[in-house]
């Protein structure tokens, strides 16, 4: 009884602090917002230029020693962050739910109002650190999303609405440093071994379940490469790897192992489980096919064990969007 009452006083305790970490960083942000407004509004109005930029640093330093946060060079990055959001009423709210250094890397490295809202949103949902957030930007994560076309069978859109935004078309491993010719006994042991960079990858709603995860139907036993559990949709996950090109048999397989996964493993208040066939390559116009009468919750998806090319991702995105806007053009002048 009083280990429960104990347990409440501490959770307060938590959510207190948790809370007066929100405040400090809501606070933190607005100052930087209106140093940077400030130095923005005497820019340009001619009034400061580089050097007087600089004598105020020198100035802060010297008025306290303890602001070192307060260089020249932070000081512009201030003025270049009021100016990436000063006209977005959209996103400048986003930029005080995460920290400075997240912010850094966004209106730093992303291009577009588009890009820097979804990296925005993604580090306020996951919760990311710099370091995470870095190797989401490294890997092209919003042009991937952006191009890519998540298949999903009839039956994961039925149960599951929320799915296609929390699976993606693909995923990038590039910090398991495979060679070329791996096998999927590489991939999984590698996975395993970098678990908290795969979940990274997957998502942080994911939570690893077990490897070569043991179901016992009749008198033979049967093992799902990965299984995992996933907080948002509540259901299994379980992750087939073939490290080749995806063919339609590899289904299934894996519709064999949702079916056992249901009836043995799944609890009754849980939803039914998803299955991920995840291969080195896909034909899109294939899957479709064998993905538009399956009545098993299944995706597929494709791995790379590199990091793309972010600029040719930018420049196929940018083409898209060109092509779209002409489109948009040619249907209004008619």
């Amino acid at each position: 009884m009083l280990q429960n009452q104990f347990a409440e006083i501490a959770g307060m305790i938590q959510a207190s602090r948790q809370e007066a970490l929100k405040i400090v960083n809501t606070t933190l942000i607005d100052l930087y917002w209106n140093i940077g407004q400030y130095i923005h509004t005497k820019v340009e109005r001619s009034e400061w230029g580089k050097s007087i930029v600089e004598e105020l640093a020198r100035y802060l330093q010297q008025k306290d020693p303890g602001l070192k946060g307060f260089s020249d060079k932070n000081l512009w990055r201030m003025r270049q962050f009021y100016e990436a959001y000063k006209d977005n009423e959209k996103l400048s709210p986003l930029v005080r739910e995460i920290s400075w250094t997240n912010n850094l890397a966004i209106f730093s490295r992303c291009k577009t109002h588009e890009e820097k809202e979804f990296y925005l949103m993604l580090a306020k949902q996951e919760k990311y650190g710099k370091r995470e957030l870095e190797r989401q930007i490294s890997a092209g994560l919003f042009e991937r999303t952006m191009l890519g076309k998540t298949i999903l069978s009839p039956a994961v859109r039925e149960l599951h609405p929320d799915a296609v935004t929390t699976f993606r078309d693909s995923y990038i491993f590039d910090f398991l440093n495979l060679k070329d010719t791996h096998n999927e006994g590489d991939l999984q042991k590698g996975l395993v071994a970098q678990m908290k960079d795969f979940i990274l990858e997957l998502g942080k709603d994911f939570l690893f379940f077990g490897e070569e995860y043991k179901l016992q139907v009749g008198s033979s036993d049967f093992f799902i490469d990965l299984l995992f559990y996933h907080r948002g949709l509540q259901c299994l996950v379980a992750f087939e790897l073939k490290a080749d090109k995806f063919k339609p048999e590899h289904l299934g397989q894996l519709n064999f192992y949702l079916e056992a996964l249901d009836r043995d493993v799944k609890k009754p208040h849980e939803n039914p489980s998803i299955g991920i066939l995840l291969c080195k390559d896909k034909d899109i116009e294939v899957v479709e096919y064998s993905l538009s009468r399956s009545l098993s919750p299944t995706m597929v998806a494709e791995y790379r064990t590199k990091l793309p090319d972010k600029q040719l991702l930018q420049n196929k995105l940018h083409d898209i969007f060109s092509r779209m806007d002409d489109d948009e053009d040619k249907s209004n002048k008619k």
